[in-house]
């Protein structure tokens, strides 16, 4: 939920654009575009990243050959930059010192490797790759955008989790916390009413979805992670704003919110970003906008929000994704901040990390723990900013893995600055650690998602779960 932001070009050049959106300049005298040299540093982690990782798995599938092949051969590869621009070939090097021209490995992935194996070198390194790895050829490129590499990382178990931002002084960004780096998105193709207009995200599978509105009405603009550019999604069975919503692997569900007319409503939809659908679900017990959305336990939850202009919902509701049943919890999310105005409230502040549920108190700036079984919430920390200054306002608060995120804007002498705190919960004494600093972008955070990569097991349930649902409708 956001008031206003821009998505103008910065003047300035930007710093790491790097693989969401790989920056490119001309090369004198020469049609072939010349990368920058921070790939030859970033190919070379990459090609230890990838030995090793191969190695690895080649010992824990006790696959004789692959480790052979590692062991017996050593792929020299000259400076990244010029191998692209002279078209050079990577030489293969035995242990007998014999050297092969690498012709027989030239529909190959990686040298030496088998195209499976390779694959499931690709599938374990770090996403971040990707994107220049699309840049070396039609096949690699065409791997990328196909998707097969992350399925393929579902089933290894492979989790991943980054960060996607926009501010007020910054277009949409990634952040990877693994590696501490700032990618730029894209620029966004829509109309100027979205750009202005109130917006919510939500990150699903491998697309990032912002709702907002355009002159023609409502609309849904998607990022994907494949094709690295911006898209229109389908719209909702009954398009709205001010919702509560969460994800599950490759499925999302949105519930509540407001239409066209301002009507609250109580209707829930289930998104399958694998097919790109929206799905009807069962009505809520109550209708409620500017409400919070998450998953825990296997089930869907939605709390706070406003059933009116003036009143504040108090109470939450679960859904059973296999009954496809609401079940109203009384007195699950209790009003804090008593003589604020409801209406200037955001939605109430959650993030679950571990199964466990955490909020952010927009009234008294502290961390509470939900107690699922006494339906009570305990203070368990103080947050690393104050969040009663702007009513909750232009902070984020977020699961990242075991940790939760808490992002917010600071004011210094230096200007405004966006800072990224994390703390994990397991370790309840420790402070709260600085993740990065992102200069020049405002002080306000106006739409946070974060992307999760999950297991195979998880996303298999996420469609045995999609199956029953839809007997349900039938029925």
């Amino acid at each position: 939920m956001v008031f206003r932001y821009s998505l103008e070009e910065p003047t300035g050049k930007m710093e790491g654009a790097g693989p969401e959106a790989p920056a490119t300049a001309g090369v004198q005298g020469c049609g072939v575009k010349q990368l920058p040299k921070s790939y030859d540093q970033e190919y070379g982690y990459l090609q230890k990243d990838l030995l090793l990782t191969n190695s690895l798995l080649a010992r824990h599938n006790d696959s004789k050959d692959v480790e052979k092949c590692l062991l017996e051969k050593k792929v020299h590869i000259p400076n990244f930059e010029c191998m692209i621009l002279k078209k050079i070939k990577p030489t293969i090097i035995a242990s007998s010192g014999e050297k092969c021209d690498g012709q027989e490995s030239d529909d190959s992935f990686l040298p030496g490797l088998t195209d499976d194996a390779a694959l499931d070198v690709l599938a374990w390194s770090n996403r971040s790759y990707y994107p220049n790895l699309a840049c070396l050829n039609k096949k690699f490129k065409s791997l990328i955008e196909s998707g097969d590499l992350y399925k393929l990382r579902r089933g290894l178990g492979v989790v991943e989790h980054w960060v996607y931002l926009a501010c007020i002084l910054m277009p949409w960004e990634a952040f990877d916390p693994v590696r501490e780096r700032w990618m730029r998105l894209p620029r966004m193709p829509c109309d100027e009413c979205f750009t202005y207009a109130d917006k919510e995200s939500l990150a699903v599978g491998t697309e990032l979805l912002v709702f907002g509105r355009e002159l023609s009405g409502f609309a849904i603009w998607m990022y994907s992670l494949l094709t690295r550019d911006w898209s229109r999604c389908h719209l909702m069975n009954w398009p709205r704003c001010l919702f509560g919503s969460s994800s599950l692997g490759e499925v999302a569900i949105v519930a509540g919110g407001s239409d066209k007319n301002g009507h609250i409503l109580k209707a829930a939809e289930l998104y399958n970003s694998e097919l790109g659908t929206w799905q009807a679900l069962a009505d809520m017990n109550v209708p409620r906008k500017l409400c919070s959305g998450f998953f825990m336990d296997g089930k869907f939850y939605v709390i706070g929000g406003m059933s009116s202009h003036t009143n504040r919902l108090t109470c939450g509701e679960e859904y059973d994704m296999e009954m496809g049943t609401w079940r109203r919890i009384q007195n699950m999310y209790p009003v804090s901040g008593v003589g604020r105005e409801p209406a200037m409230c955001s939605p109430p502040l959650v993030a679950v990390v571990n199964n466990q549920l955490y909020s952010a108190d927009q009234a008294t700036n502290e961390v509470k723990k939900y107690d699922k079984i006494n339906n009570s919430w305990t203070v368990v920390k103080r947050l690393p900013v104050r969040a009663d200054s702007s009513n909750g306002w232009g902070l984020a608060f977020k699961a990242c893995g075991n940790s939760l995120l808490v992002i917010g804007g600071h004011r210094g002498p230096e200007g405004e600055v966006i800072v990224l705190h994390s703390w994990e919960p397991k370790h309840g004494n420790q402070d709260w650690r600085i993740l990065s600093v992102r200069e020049r972008a405002g002080a306000f955070v106006y739409n946070c998602a974060v992307l999760t990569h999950v297991p195979m097991s998880l996303f298999t349930s996420c469609i045995s779960l999609m199956s029953i649902i839809n007997k349900n409708n039938k029925g």
